[in-house]
């Protein structure tokens, strides 16, 4: 018998975003002992960052079934279906109600920084499936696990085009993905010249809310020759939130009122004084340069695995998830409503017990929806309590089926603006990862 079914230590959850709880009330309700570990200060520390920005699916797609059950169970009402949710109401109206119920087993400011199995290396086998994980915290504490399930997000990439940061990207005036443009953050914005770096919805929620700043210049650098990608379906979009986003964008590109600058490597950050001056270096050599008073770098995640370096995993050498779960996500080939149903099989590695879920999973690929993290904890969970029926009963109901009706995006925006953003504003895909799970390309 092997320790993850013995039960002889707790199983270890790392973040509590909406995946790491959704994977604790699929544990507490199949009697399992756990523990949930967040760095943050809060639960949903993730989703906390962009709390001005709404998701692109309704409620129905982002409250997890067995975390509904417990909530129900104690009284909560659901919120409505078919609405739209900040990043706030995620939070105030499903994730805090559930973690309070689930508090006695979660711990914050608890930073995780290894992973390991206790007695073991990572080139140790015999005797390696029946030793307990040991975890390693910042504060140089250790505890040990049964089993592992990583829900700890990813990362925000660099703006350097080829993968490596640019030179000087370093700064204040640097800002990530998703800041609060017409919230708490104006200030920064209001009257002055900002770049905003990058072709996802992240960088085209950072412009709209821009936009609607009368005395602000708006320049958009994208690598591609075209912006098409980012423009996407636009009424045709499965999702119309994130359609609705496209098709203006492309209005204000073609009205003149954000700047579009094409095929633009960046290279290098010069700063002087109050502004910045981001060099492009194309792989011909040539250059072209923007200055600016702040720059947004909208370029993507990727996933940190460095604290399980002493772990067995088999990843995928593109995007960093698993080999089996690779082909499943490949942005080349699947949006985020095409990503087939997938469990504890296609998130295995070869260091048994181990699990990787949540946008983490994805690795670099940004076809991550909370819908989709739900059911790889579902199939987890019951993987690790020896329930492979279930586990291997993989289903998955997405925004693509058709429930999303351009009718819903329209009576929403008519209430609060466009179902994208900031109150008012524009929406997003949940946050360049400061760790945790929140999101990708829909929400």
């Amino acid at each position: 018998m092997s320790l993850s079914e013995s039960g002889t230590f707790p199983v270890v959850v790392i973040g509590a975003g909406p995946v790491g709880l959704a994977a604790a009330a699929h544990l507490a309700e199949r009697g399992q002992d756990y523990l949930v570990l967040e760095a943050g200060e809060q639960v949903a520390a993730s989703v906390a960052q962009w709390a001005h920005v709404r998701v692109f699916s309704p409620w129905r797609f982002n409250v997890d079934a067995a975390a509904r059950r417990l909530l129900e169970a104690d009284g909560w009402t659901a919120p409505d279906p078919q609405w739209l949710p900040t990043g706030a109401e995620l939070i105030s109206d499903y994730l805090a109600p559930l973690a309070k119920l689930l508090s006695p087993r979660i711990r914050l400011g608890v930073r995780v920084t290894a992973i390991s199995r206790l007695g073991f290396d990572r080139v140790r086998t015999n005797g390696r499936e029946d030793a307990p994980f040991l975890i390693r915290t910042a504060t140089g504490e250790e505890l040990q696990a049964s089993a592992v399930i990583d829900a700890s997000g990813a990362y925000a990439n660099v703006m350097g085009a080829s993968g490596l940061p640019a030179y000087g990207e370093t700064g204040n005036l640097i800002d990530h993905a998703l800041p609060d443009v017409l919230g708490a953050d104006r200030e920064r914005y209001e009257g002055r010249h900002t770049l905003v770096v990058g072709a996802g919805h992240s960088a085209a929620t950072t412009l709209l809310a821009l936009a609607q700043l009368e005395d602000a210049q708006i320049t958009w650098a994208i690598r591609a020759g075209s912006p098409g990608r980012t423009y996407g379906g636009g009424e045709a979009d499965a999702l119309p939130a994130r359609g609705a986003l496209g098709s203006r964008l492309k209005e204000h590109v073609a009205s003149g009122r954000i700047t579009l600058l094409t095929g633009f490597y960046v290279h290098s950050v010069h700063a002087d004084g109050e502004t910045l001056t981001v060099v492009s270096r194309d792989p011909s050599g040539a250059e072209q340069s923007v200055t600016a008073d702040r720059v947004g770098s909208a370029t993507g995640f990727r996933p940190d695995h460095s604290i399980a370096s002493e772990l067995r995993l088999d990843l995928d050498p593109i995007l960093g998830s698993t080999r089996a779960l690779a082909p499943l996500i490949d942005p080349n080939q699947h949006s985020c409503g095409t990503v087939p149903a997938h469990g504890a099989d296609e998130l295995a590695h070869p260091e048994s017990g181990y699990y990787a879920v949540g946008v983490k999973s994805y690795g670099r690929a940004p076809t991550f929806l909370m819908a989709t993290g739900y059911e790889q904890v579902r199939s987890v969970v019951a993987a690790i309590t020896g329930d492979w029926e279930a586990a291997r009963d993989v289903q998955l109901d997405l925004p693509e089926t058709g429930v999303c009706s351009s009718g819903l995006a329209e009576a929403q925006e008519r209430r609060v603006g466009l179902a994208t953003g900031v109150s008012g504003g524009l929406l997003a895909t949940p946050l360049p990862l400061i760790t945790a799970d929140g999101g990708g390309c829909c929400g």
